[in-house]
C-alpha cells in the first residue's frame, strides 16, 4: 500500500508524550520524516523517536520550549538543519488549567495565552518560511472546549477559540502559497496530562460521558488518524474548516 506521505517531512510541537507522540508515530507510519518537538521530556521525545527508527522510518528530536519566542528559530532550524524543507507542520503543543472566573490572575492567562496563541502563531511563523514552494499542510490542535465553553475554562476556551480564528485566517493568507490550514478539536483524551490534572475520573469525565452522544472519551490515535489525512494529499481540497474528533456533542 502506498504511504500517503511518503517523502514529506512533518515538524510536531509538544509530541515526547500523549496525543503529540501518537501524531508523530502515525506521520511517520505514512512515510514522513518528523521532528518530534519538546520542551522539558527529552527522554520522552528520544523514545518516539526510537520507536518511529524501529519501525524503519526516520525522526529526530528537536528541543524548544515554544513558550519562549526566543527558542522557536533554533527549533525549526534545527528540523530543516536534519530533514529539509517542511511540508507539515503540526501545532500541538499547549497547557491548560481550569479556574472559576474569580481566581484568574495575569499568570494563569499569559501561562496559556503564551504558548498556546503567541506561541503558536510564531511557531507557525517560522515554519511556514520554511515551506517548499509546493506547499503543504499545516494542523492546529484545537479543542472542542472552545464551542461547548464549560464553566471554569474562561481563559483556556478563549485560547482555543483564538485558536479556531487563527486558522481561519491563516487558511486564507496562506492559500496563494498552496499551504492548507485546518484545526483538529478534540474531545478529552485521557493523556498523561489530563491525568496528572486529574479530568480522568470524576466529575469532569463524568460530564464529557454523559454529553457524548458516543458516550465515551476518545483515545489519541482517533485524534491522530483525522490529523494525519488531514496532513496529506486525501484532504487536497480541505482548508479553513476545524474538524470536531469529540464523539458529537454540539
Amino acid at each position: 500500500m502506498t504511504k500517503t506521505l511518503q517523502g514529506k517531512v512533518a515538524l510536531v510541537s509538544g509530541a515526547s508524550k500523549g496525543i503529540g507522540a501518537e501524531i508523530a508515530l502515525q506521520l511517520a507510519a505514512q512515510g514522513a520524516a518528523v521532528a518530534v518537538n519538546y520542551a522539558s521530556s527529552k527522554q520522552g521525545a528520544d523514545a518516539v523517536v526510537a520507536q518511529i527508527a524501529a519501525a524503519g522510518g526516520k525522526a529526530v528530536a528537536v528541543h524548544g520550549n515554544l513558550a519562549d519566542p526566543t527558542a522557536i528559530k533554533p527549533m525549526i532550524d534545527a528540523t530543516v538543519k536534519a530533514l529539509g524543507p517542511i511540508d507539515v507542520l503540526v501545532n500541538n503543543a499547549g497547557v491548560y488549567d481550569m479556574l472559576p472566573l474569580d481566581a484568574i490572575t495575569p499568570e494563569h492567562f499569559h501561562r496559556q495565552f503564551d504558548l498556546n496563541v503567541l506561541g503558536l502563531l510564531l511557531v507557525t511563523q517560522a515554519a511556514a518560511r520554511q515551506f517548499s514552494a509546493a506547499g503543504g499542510s499545516i494542523i492546529n490542535i484545537s479543542s472542542g472546549i472552545s464551542t461547548l465553553a464549560p464553566p471554569n475554562s474562561a481563559v483556556y476556551t478563549a485560547t482555543k477559540a483564538a485558536v479556531d480564528a487563527i486558522t481561519a485566517v491563516l487558511a486564507r493568507e496562506l492559500a496563494p502559497r498552496k499551504i492548507r490550514v485546518n484545526a483538529v478539536n478534540p474531545g478529552m483524551v485521557v493523556t498523561e496530562g489530563v491525568k496528572t490534572a486529574g479530568y480522568d475520573q470524576g466529575a469532569m469525565r463524568q460530564w464529557v460521558e454523559a454529553t457524548t452522544p458516543l458516550g465515551r472519551v476518545g483515545k489519541a490515535e482517533e485524534i491522530a488518524a483525522v490529523v494525519t489525512f488531514l496532513a496529506g494529499e486525501g484532504a487536497s481540497y480541505v482548508t479553513g474548516e476545524t474538524l470536531h474528533v469529540t464523539g458529537g456533542p454540539r
